[in-house]
């Protein structure tokens, strides 16, 4: 046990002789979770922070949903078909489904929020770009007619990563695409219960019992939402060592990223379960912003490859080996689209090779502002091991900490790095999220300035993911997922961290937990 790990022990014994969380509503039954961050959006459309796709699952639901293999199922659709041709499809909703206000959901709210998601969304933008029209039949019936095939159609319909296209009002979904809606009026299987949110302390959510749940057993996103408790509070609380005793006491039910020094004190915690959500856990990266010097160049962004270790950086996010591994894939080592073509010449780190390509991209020393957060600790501290290896390149860092709302709110301008801007951040995203060429949004290297945070620009990548995107069948996406690999080892629309298992620990009387791209909390039990 290292001596910073001993303080930890002691200070968490320490804590466990007082109360440490008010009590709240005991007659009912109440799930009370500490998440990885502090819900700041309210709307899953338009931000793609990983907390308010949480929160959107909650209260608004989707016309797919993926399974846990990631195959999508039917969710507010009961049945759909498609021409022979491929260019019409047609969905018919499910009956009785209704808003939390009481309204019946209707294809006029569906079209408003496909037609918002789609401005909003990479995988919406493209299923937008093949849509010739899309034409509402009754009710309950619409129709959506494509200028081309999109074969990925479900799949987008369900996508849980991104922006996702939640279902909304169509009073809701027809405001500014380009400003969040503050609303929370969904038809999921919880309603948010605004008058006790405390931003930066609590989010409750109730059982909608209005809510009609499909009748397939749960399986990933997909399925039954069969809600088992009558509450779920989200409880911010920044200490890790106070979350720890909080769970071992039984003040708390479920902390969804245990903090990488606490690993193994939880572990050993009686009564307490450490577990993975999902097989493809998460990918590390480092984005640079693309749009100003020395990033615009991608020989400074390949520079930027030589320089990480990806051993020395998964280690100060996820600490022992067997939360992480190496991977230089885009689209995550163990998947269908997996392949390290092209990275094979910076598997490992190679500094000199590194200040060479940034001479010839001319970088001079100019200042570098790399924005991050301690609220996630892994983030951090990788960060911390990134600009090590760029000092060591000759790199001018200035490493800023912020609290997370502020990196994030951060990341979407465009303004120089001294004016507000920035030149690069850490963060980390699903694996759901990143081993599908369609769904990876920072492999999106659209030159129209609408794809993701650091806006690489690189025609050549896009005409392989649309064509991968076009592809009649899977040998044909799969060939193209490699060449497609192969161009951004050149180019680095951002670089590889690692691929790491962020644990999530319960109280071992709570059952349920799916194996899903984020945490939900349908199907969840306290015996």
């Amino acid at each position: 046990m290292t001596f910073r790990t001993t303080l930890l022990a002691a200070g968490l014994a320490a804590t466990l002789a007082a109360p440490l969380l008010a009590p709240s509503a005991s007659a009912q039954s109440v799930l009370r979770v500490v998440p990885h961050a502090d819900l700041r959006t309210l709307d899953p459309v338009a931000v793609s922070v990983v907390i308010t796709r949480m929160h959107g699952l909650m209260i608004y639901e989707t016309l797919f949903a993926w399974d846990s293999s990631l195959s999508p199922k039917p969710q507010m659709v009961d049945t759909f078909s498609v021409s022979d041709d491929q260019l019409t499809w047609r969905f018919t909703l499910r009956e009785g489904q209704r808003f939390h206000d009481g309204k019946p959901v209707t294809t006029r709210d569906v079209a408003a929020s496909l037609r918002r998601w789609m401005a909003r969304d990479t995988v919406g933008s493209r299923l937008g770009d093949s849509l010739a029209s899309l034409d509402i039949v009754d009710e309950r019936t619409f129709t959506m007619v494509l200028n081309r095939p999109f074969g990925l159609m479900t799949y987008a319909l369900g996508s849980a990563v991104g922006q996702i296209p939640a279902i909304m009002r169509e009073e809701d979904a027809q405001t500014d695409p380009g400003r969040p809606v503050t609303t929370t009026v969904g038809s999921g299987p919880f309603r948010f219960v605004r008058d006790q949110w405390m931003a930066g302390q609590r989010v409750v959510y109730e059982k909608n019992p209005d809510y009609r749940p499909r009748s397939e057993p749960a399986d990933g996103l997909a399925g039954g939402r069969v809600v088992k408790v009558d509450r779920v509070e989200w409880r911010n609380i920044p200490d890790a060592s106070t979350v720890a005793a909080a769970l071992q006491s039984g003040e708390i039910d479920m902390w969804e990223q245990v903090a990488t020094d606490l690993v193994p004190i939880v572990a050993r915690q009686r009564g307490t379960v450490l577990d993975r959500l999902n097989p493809l856990g998460t990918q590390g990266m480092l984005r640079p912003n693309s749009l100003h010097a020395p990033f615009n160049d991608p020989r400074a962004r390949l520079a930027l490859a030589y320089i990480v270790n990806q051993a020395d950086t998964m280690t100060a996010g996820f600490g022992d080996e067997r939360w992480w591994k190496r991977c230089g894939a885009y689209f995550v080592c163990g998947t269908a689209y997996a392949s390290e073509a092209g990275s094979e010449a910076y598997a490992r780190p190679n500094i000199e090779r590194a200040r060479s390509l940034l001479a010839d991209a001319g970088y001079r020393g100019e200042r570098l502002v790399f924005v991050t957060t301690n609220d996630i600790p892994w983030i951090g501290r990788m960060a911390e091991v990134v600009t090590a290896g760029m000092r060591q390149a000759g790199m001018n860092v200035d490493l800023q900490y912020n609290d997370w709302g502020t990196v994030i709110t951060r990341q979407p301008k465009k303004d120089p790095p001294d004016q507000g801007g920035y030149n690069l951040f850490v963060t980390g995203a699903s694996g759901a999220t990143m081993f599908h060429p369609l769904t990876n949004i920072g492999t999106n290297m659209a030159c129209d300035g609408r794809n993701w945070a650091g806006w690489p620009c690189d025609e050549e990548a896009e005409k392989l993911r649309a064509a991968f995107i076009d592809a009649a069948d899977e040998p044909t996406r799969k060939r193209i997922a490699e060449q497609l690999q192969a161009r951004l080892a050149q180019m680095q629309p951002y670089v590889i961290l690692g691929q790491a298992d962020v644990p999530y620990a319960r109280r071992s009387n709570v059952e349920g937990v799916l194996a899903a791209p984020v945490m939900v909390f349908w199907n969840i039990e306290k015996k």
